[in-house]
């Protein structure tokens, strides 16, 4: 839950430094006050997107920065998913924006995108205004409600994951028709080009082989005469062999009596037989160059069809090639096959269809059972609320499976006797849907564990003993570890509040400067008595506020 709000530099706000406290607490304070301001900050904590504008003027920065106790509330896996520090007992939200522009997020003093800081944020507090109150005109948040109270997330996680499966399944079903259409539409083609393909034979590495062997018989001639000149000077007659074996009987005949001439002898020994070795080379070489213009026009011809495939595939490699008829194989194969693969596809889809159909089932049967739940606990509240003649049933139908599975949902309502049952949206005054909404949180308040819920002026509308009824039940949300803090203008609310805050500005030659800060007894008393009787506090209103107060 929240403890510790810091506020400097934002909009009016010069600073604000404040501590909060679980159970029940209320805000107060003048209309333009400020205390949209406050929860514009709070908003920015919960990853709303900044306005440099909100700046205070002449300032470069605001910061905002709330502490939060998370010790009762399991949110570890959080912050080792995202690799955050995780201290329990004090989590760190805060956000800093400049004149520029630039904002940046932090939790637990860890930059973080804002999309994570949202996250937790919407873990953390639920700001309910009088703009959420429109929400309960809208059918997916009837059906949040249901699912919410009726605690079915695991069926709805395993549905939505099937129901996922099956709209992929779908779409490759219409891939898989396309495809066989364009490829049918072309399949003589298709089929051309395999059968081309086919018949060349080809085979990868064959291509460098070919264009070698063409390069040696192409150059026939000239390398025949270079290997017999060379064979000829090498052991022919008067070869440079027999002169290097001449030069070697020459010094070993004086090696006795000049030792220099050993040395030379044994390096021209070594020159003969290297010379030797070449010489055998080169006459097998020799041997082994012919040639055939039978080959040669074949290797040529070879080369042209790969030439030609290659540049109207628009290849560079034979492996290339390959693939592509790998590719014309697998299409020419889905044509001949296309019966066979569409009735797989279509299988496989009607069988996910059962599957999302049954699962969408079981989860109809849990909210059909949350649905009686709710309008009973409904109808209880709003009596208490001074509705005694209320009457509300949720109206569940079929419909088409789609991702919430295979309910429409609409919250019928009647305030009054011999008043039809209609769309709530249709007849519920603003007044009456304030109470619906705060009798719809209160339950899902004890579903979910938030550990904090903001009610933004829920009071419009009401007034008295209703206002009264209304304080009690978020003073019973603020119960079990839990934290409600409501913006009000009712004396019946606010005289409930655990903790009294009062937000109120002043104006200076330096500007407008708005302030929050906690009530004690005294100031208490005094703001409760101005709620009653306005700006002029009488004895009678001082009495009254002591009185609601419980002094």
């Amino acid at each position: 839950m929240l403890q510790h709000l810091y506020i400097r530099n934002f909009t009016l706000i010069d600073e604000l430094d404040l501590d909060f406290h679980s159970g029940f607490s209320v805000i107060t304070g003048e209309t333009g006050a400020g205390k949209s301001i406050i929860l514009g900050a709070i908003g920015l904590l919960l990853g709303q997107r900044a306005d440099s504008k909100s700046v205070k003027s002449g300032h470069e920065k605001c910061t905002i920065e709330a502490h939060f106790d998370l010790s009762k509330y399991g949110l570890k896996s959080f912050f080792d998913e995202n690799d955050i520090d995780y201290d329990e007992e004090d989590c760190i939200l805060r956000r800093e924006l400049t004149v520029a522009g630039k904002s940046r997020a932090f939790i637990n003093d860890t930059p973080v995108q804002l999309t994570i800081m949202r996250e937790l944020g919407n873990q953390l507090i639920d700001i309910h205004s009088q703009h959420q109150n429109l929400l309960l005109n809208k059918e997916n948040f009837q059906l949040n409600v249901i699912d919410i109270i009726g605690n079915c997330e695991q069926q709805l996680d395993e549905y939505k994951l099937l129901f996922g499966n099956y709209l992929s399944a779908k779409k490759e079903l219409d891939n898989l028709k396309e495809s066989i259409e364009r490829n049918k539409q072309n399949e003589d083609f298709l089929r051309f080009q395999l059968n081309e393909l086919e018949q060349a034979a080809l085979k990868d590495g064959e291509q460098e082989e070919i264009e070698q062997e063409t390069q040696l018989m192409e150059h026939a001639e000239d390398i025949k005469t270079s290997l017999f000149e060379t064979d000829n000077i090498l052991s022919g007659d008067n070869s440079c062999i027999e002169t290097i074996r001449q030069c070697y009987k020459r010094m070993q005949s004086i090696s006795n009596v000049f030792p220099m001439a050993e040395e030379i002898s044994s390096r021209l020994e070594s020159c003969q037989i290297e010379l030797k070795d070449i010489s055998q080379e080169v006459a097998s070489a020799l041997e082994q160059v012919d040639f055939d213009p039978n080959r040669l026009e074949y290797c040529q011809n070879r080369l042209d069809l790969i030439y030609k495939l290659q540049q109207k595939h628009h290849a560079e490699t034979i492996k290339e090639l390959l693939d592509i008829k790998q590719e014309l194989r697998r299409k020419v194969d889905n044509i001949d096959n296309s019966d066979s693969a569409l009735s797989e596809k279509e299988a496989m889809i009607k069988s996910l269809l059962d599957e999302c159909s049954k699962k969408a089932l079981s989860i109809s049967k849990i909210r059909a059972k949350a649905a009686k739940r709710i309008e009973k606990e409904i109808i209880e509240r709003l009596v208490a609320l001074g509705m005694p003649n209320v009457r509300f049933n949720i109206k569940i139908e079929n419909k088409p499976l789609s991702q919430d599975g295979c309910d429409k949902v609409s919250f019928l309502f009647s305030a009054n006797t011999g008043m039809q049952l209609q769309p709530i949206s249709e007849v519920a005054s603003g007044g009456e849907i304030a109470r619906v909404m705060l009798s719809l949180k209160a339950m899902i308040s004890g579903t979910v564990k938030l550990p904090t819920i903001i009610f933004d002026e829920i009071d419009t509308g009401v007034s008295g003993k209703i206002a009264e009824q209304m304080a009690n039940i978020m003073t019973e949300m603020g119960k079990n570890d839990r934290q409600v803090i409501s913006i009000t203008h009712l004396p019946q609310i606010a005289s409930q509040g655990k903790t009294h805050y009062k937000v109120y500005k002043s104006d200076t030659q330096e500007g407008t400067t708005t302030y929050m800060h906690e009530l004690n007894k005294e100031e208490r008393i005094k703001e409760i008595a101005q709620m009653l009787s306005g700006s002029t506090i009488t004895d009678a209103a001082i009495d009254n506020a002591k009185q609601l107060l419980g002094n």
